[in-house]
């Protein structure tokens, strides 16, 4: 038991910045191997340099998660570095325009759902087979309050994080019996440069909502996601963590 994360090795997607180079940083911290994907290559490599400048093992790769082909390529990648898969932290997301739903277009849907929601099928299906033959793993997918809640003006965004949370625990219950335990996060607003993306108004709506009165910092939610694949949270699978300031409390 412990939060210690010696010879294990984590895959983190979406680790160029904000919550996820927040994780992989974390993560490293306590002894993971860690494999910083991002869609941007540059940002993939920063994060990585990052970790090597701390003498932490990591592996930069350039992926698009919500394509089944780089999925499959971007774990390859990973085994052939370091022969085994732990830990999958499904970080990834976009926030999509802040406009009502009559005004979102097909596209502004298909890319949401594309990243936030077919990206983490893609790579729990890519690393699943593989952590169910060595009978351990450890998943966790970044959802988000709006996923409980709903946001106005982000009901593609909306959608996306509510439908993560319901993967999440469908998943969990087809693999406890392989020792494999997923969980969920669903953070509120976190200072991200996701934050770039939606309007002033929609922003100053959901800071609203939070009781502490302040946006999270990425490190408050990397160091949930650090305890839900630790080995302190051994009799935790299928659950949704709240990282909100106090926003929701159910």
């Amino acid at each position: 038991m412990g939060l210690g994360l010696d010879n294990r090795v984590a895959i983190v997607t979406g680790a160029g910045s904000g919550i996820g180079c927040a994780t992989a940083v974390r993560l490293a911290e306590y002894g993971a191997k860690v494999c910083a994907v991002d869609i941007d290559a540059a940002a993939a490599a920063k994060t990585g340099k990052l970790l090597s400048s701390q003498g932490k093992e990591c592996k930069a790769i350039a992926a698009d998660i919500s394509t089944g082909e780089d999925t499959e390529r971007m774990v390859q990648e990973a085994l052939e570095s370091f022969h085994q898969i732990d830990i999958l932290i499904n970080n990834a997301g976009v926030a999509g325009r802040s406009a009502p739903l009559w005004e979102q277009t097909d596209e502004d849907w298909a890319q949401i759902i594309g990243v936030n929601l077919t990206g983490v099928f893609y790579c729990c299906r890519a690393v699943l087979p593989h952590m169910r033959e060595r009978g351990q793993g450890r998943i966790v997918n970044v959802a988000s309050i709006a996923g409980k809640e709903g946001n106005p003006l982000a009901v593609p965004y909306s959608t996306t994080k509510a439908a993560v949370i319901g993967l999440t625990k469908a998943v969990a219950k087809e693999v406890t019996d392989r020792n494999i335990r997923i969980n969920a996060v669903a953070p509120a607003v976190i200072q991200t440069k996701i934050l770039e993306q939606v309007s002033q108004e929609h922003l100053d709506y959901m800071v609203s909502r939070i009781p502490m009165g302040r946006v999270g910092q990425p490190e408050e939610v990397a160091a949930v996601i650090h305890f839900l694949v630790s080995d302190d949270s051994s009799f935790v699978t299928g659950q949704c963590y709240d990282v909100s300031g106090g926003r929701a409390t159910y």
